[in-house]
């Protein structure tokens, strides 16, 4: 992952962060499906975006953990 992609991912709030992660599980789906019926072109785009998923499921459980930590202190 390049470092501005990750900077902007970063800023993202909990909201567009779940968004995003619904978009790319959505993307790895479709490429499942192609490569099942047809070999892909670039089939290593199948690892990125794993990796991508998963490094955008740390940064949700992350944020949602500070959030109610936060919610907690409040109270």
């Amino acid at each position: 992952m390049k470092a501005k992609e990750r900077e902007k991912l970063e800023n993202l709030s909990l909201v567009e962060l779940k968004s995003e992660l619904r978009t790319t599980k959505e993307k790895r789906m479709k490429l499942l499906f192609k490569h099942r019926t047809a070999p892909l072109a670039n089939p290593l785009e199948l690892r990125e975006l794993r990796r991508h998923i998963a490094r955008l499921e740390t940064w949700v459980g992350t944020r949602a953990k500070a959030e109610s930590a936060k919610a907690l202190e409040k109270k």
